[in-house]
């Protein structure tokens, strides 16, 4: 264990020591002390223990700078707490916390549960014999909610993947310029269809699809790929970068492609009218396209 929770000396020499390297070079022992919340004449001694340890040098009145050993030795330290705040929270906290599940068959209250994802919730079911389990804090009839606590094992989990189609903005034809029926395509087999943009919210209504939501759709996106779930993201094509950005931070897996491209679209084609125009054609007005374009 980090010498930091072994014992209150060491603790507060290291909070002391965080507080100089946080305030160098001018340092008031006085702010110091409520701080750490002990007395100005404990930092003072603190202090001086520091100076001749070569953790901090003193470089006049009321001025100090942490020495290399003494970051050094903030370093080793704050990697044992990390150690230990990750062993509380992973090991410890994991196995007592609860957490609902959808129970898959009668369970009793005490039962040993495997969990396992399906569409992205967390099912259980009244068995030992999987690679996660859990036990049952109430009881449950088939498919209602039951409270499971004890984790054990790990979940396997299929990551889904993610589909980005563009669309072009506003000033590039906008939705009438894809198709309703290659959209539909697209966004058959995937369980979460979510937009960012006019424009894509506009190709969604006209391919008769309501998205999920049209908020934070990159983030729901690389949520619901974590648990399991196929999405598509159709977005207009300036927000794209916002949406990739959100799929990379939740390392997700994922391919972009043009609204021509995606499920046999074809840019160029209004399936609403019958009419054929080309991307900027100006064909249809509307709104900005959320990218801060104008009318067309």
């Amino acid at each position: 264990m980090t010498g930091a929770l072994e014992d209150k000396r060491t603790a507060t020499r290291f909070r002391i020591l965080v507080e100089i390297a946080d305030r160098q070079p001018a340092v008031s022992q006085g702010e110091i002390a409520d701080a750490v919340g002990v007395t100005s004449q404990a930092v003072s001694e603190y202090i001086r223990d520091l100076v001749a340890d070569g953790y901090v040098d003193k470089e006049a009145r009321s001025r100090y700078r942490v020495t290399k050993e003494g970051v050094d030795w903030l370093f080793q330290e704050a990697k044992g707490l990390r150690r230990v705040a990750e062993h509380v929270t992973e090991d410890v906290l994991e196995s007592v916390q609860e957490d609902a599940a959808i129970a898959t068959a009668d369970i009793e209250a005490g039962d040993t549960v495997t969990l396992s994802l399906r569409d992205g919730l967390l099912h259980a079911a009244p068995t030992d014999t999987g690679p996660a389990t859990g036990v049952a804090t109430t009881s449950a009839q088939t498919g209602d909610g039951v409270s499971v606590t004890g984790f054990e094992g790990v979940i396997e989990i299929d990551p889904g993947r993610v589909t980005v189609v563009q669309v072009p903005s506003a000033r590039a034809g906008g939705s009438r310029a894809v198709p309703a029926e290659g959209v539909r395509t697209v966004c058959a087999d995937a369980s979460v269809v979510v937009a960012a943009g006019v424009e894509a919210v506009l190709s969604l209504r006209d391919a008769g699809i309501d998205p999920e939501t049209t908020f934070a759709a990159g983030d729901v996106a690389a949520e619901a790929a974590a648990r399991g779930v196929d999405a598509v993201v159709v977005v207009t094509a300036d927000a794209v970068g916002r949406v990739t950005d959100a799929l990379r931070d939740g390392n997700v897996l994922y391919e972009v492609t043009e609204a021509g491209a995606a499920g046999g679209l074809e840019v160029g084609t209004d399936d609403r009218d019958g009419e054929h125009g080309t991307p900027g054609d100006g064909s249809r007005s509307s709104g900005t396209d959320g990218s801060g374009d104008d009318t067309a």
